[in-house]
């Protein structure tokens, strides 16, 4: 089983994270590709580039596509590569804890890896005294 992931972020955020996974883990266990969509980019544009990403990344057991704010247009990007045709997961508010909790349960399927990854990132998230 091999879900591929697929950061659609804005500019800068997604290759940060994945070489900060890569420091932590040292060797990711899943394909990790990232798509940054930058303020002057079309959003017509940014669809087609991130859907012929995904098809190369897409096995057959899907995408856990994870996005870093919802409602801005990376969000709106990924949440349209289902209508694409990809069999695609997405989850908003992605942060490093999200992204290492996916990589240390990468024997999962699609729909629980959904799951895994907002449970990752809420519980990375603390306040402190």
């Amino acid at each position: 089983m091999s879900v591929g992931v697929l950061l659609v972020t804005h500019e800068k955020i997604g290759a940060a994270l994945i070489e900060a996974a890569r420091h932590v883990l040292t060797r990711l266990p899943l394909h990790v590709e990232s798509v940054e969509i930058g303020a002057d980019t079309d959003p017509e544009t940014a669809l087609l580039n991130t859907a012929n990403l995904g098809r190369r990344l897409e096995q057959s057991d899907g995408i856990l596509v994870l996005t870093d704010l919802f409602g801005a247009t990376p969000c709106n990007v990924a949440l349209r590569l289902h209508k694409a045709g990809l069999n695609t997961r997405c989850v908003s508010g992605l942060n490093l804890p999200m992204l290492l909790r996916v990589l240390n349960y990468a024997e999962r399927p699609l729909s629980e890896l959904a799951e895994i990854a907002v449970c990752g990132g809420r519980d990375g998230v603390r306040v402190d005294r």
